[in-house]
């Protein structure tokens, strides 16, 4: 470990097995070393007497290049099954088709906005409740826990204050009473961590993020091993019609590729910018798990490989100097979203997570002051100049 400043090893053989998995040129005609990209929506049928007997009838159902995406990403999860979804929150509406009326799902009281949103308006009013818990605490979260508590949902790190839970002992937890844990894992990605392995049950992704990491593709996944689950989800994906088009998955099946590249860019930049604006005047406080002063920083040594470009700061001076700030950036981009070459800088608390009710967001201190920063592949001196 002594290898990787304290953290977990990077995994062995990622970027042979993200160009290679479910890739073998052999199994298409052309012999084609990159994937063909499969367009068609209906696929003809060999046998009027058994059509079970055709791999492909119809795109919602089953695409071939979705296939070769969702087989990948199983690999790189170290998973037996993956599923892709329209978009992130479209992987997280398929979770709400595993409940019934009267079901009850923990999340985490910090998640991104649009996963609050989901919860609160449309699983209410589907009969299923949800308590919003810090499940960095285990005693708050063992309390929340009810006898028709059916999911645990968490992400780690916390969208958008970084904020990191155990992984392990939430599963050991949610194991004793058989209810799903669910991790969001888009903020590391498989190189850097690996919910399942960890106990989760689930591992998903807005692919839209690092995975694709181009800012050309919303889309959405998840990865698992149970059998059952996977049935279900895979009827889910079709039915709820919440499948993403061929092409996007040959786009993100291509970024994939560069992966372990890009998020050890990714890594290496955030740190040197978190590190840096943890000496300035003009910044009241700085969050990365790889900082010796974040809460959870030994906790994030035990279950991850590092950390993704993703640093949280709170600047002093009140709305005015956020303004001056802002508009003084020339590198860095003001806009939503994260994981993109691109540097990008955004106000949770109207943007990301406006969402979320404004006492709610008091008491997670997502302020008016925080600023979250997606840092991208630029050189990491244009950045720090840039933010200087």
């Amino acid at each position: 470990m002594g290898d990787n400043k304290g953290f977990l090893p990077l995994p062995k053989g990622f970027s042979t097995v993200a160009i290679h998995s479910g890739q073998d040129p052999e199994q298409w005609d052309s012999l084609s070393v990159v994937p063909p990209l499969v367009l068609s929506t209906t696929f003809k049928q060999l046998n009027p007497e058994n059509l079970i007997a055709s791999k492909y009838e119809y795109a919602r159902t089953g695409n071939p290049s979705r296939n070769v995406l969702e087989e990948c990403l199983a690999a790189l999860e170290g998973a037996k099954y993956g599923l892709c979804f329209s978009s992130g929150l479209g992987a997280v509406t398929a979770l709400l088709g595993l409940l019934k009326s009267g079901d009850h799902i923990i999340c985490g009281d910090i998640v991104y906005g649009g996963s609050n949103k989901l919860f609160c308006e449309l699983a209410t009013p589907m009969g299923i409740t949800t308590s919003f818990t810090d499940v960095t605490n285990l005693s708050y979260l063992e309390k929340a826990i009810n006898s028709n508590t059916k999911i645990i949902f968490l992400e780690t790190p916390m969208n958008p204050v970084l904020k990191v839970a155990d992984i392990k002992a939430v599963s050991e937890m949610a194991k004793k009473r058989n209810i799903l844990l669910v991790v969001d894992n888009t903020f590391l990605t498989p190189y850097l961590q690996k919910p399942l392995e960890l106990g989760a049950d689930l591992s998903l992704y807005s692919l839209t993020k690092y995975m694709n990491g181009h800012a050309d593709v919303v889309m959405g996944a998840i990865l698992l091993n149970n059998p059952e689950i996977h049935k279900r989800l895979r009827l889910l994906q079709s039915i709820m019609g919440i499948v993403p088009s061929p092409f996007d998955c040959s786009q993100v099946n291509r970024s994939l590729k560069t992966l372990a590249l890009r998020m050890r860019q990714h890594s290496q930049s955030s740190l040197l910018i978190a590190k840096f604006l943890e000496s300035h005047p003009k910044v009241e406080e700085v969050i990365h798990p790889g900082l010796p002063s974040h809460p959870q920083h030994e906790l994030s040594k035990r279950q991850t490989s590092g950390h993704s470009g993703m640093v949280a700061m709170y600047i002093k001076g009140g709305l005015e100097a956020r303004k001056r700030f802002l508009s003084a950036l020339k590198v860095f981009t003001f806009a939503a979203s994260l994981g993109d070459c691109e540097s990008l800088i955004e106000i949770p608390s109207i943007m990301t997570h406006t969402a979320v009710p404004e006492d709610q967001r008091r008491a997670l201190k997502i302020t008016d002051n925080l600023l979250r920063l997606s840092v991208g592949s630029e050189d990491v001196k244009d950045l720090i100049n840039d933010l200087k």
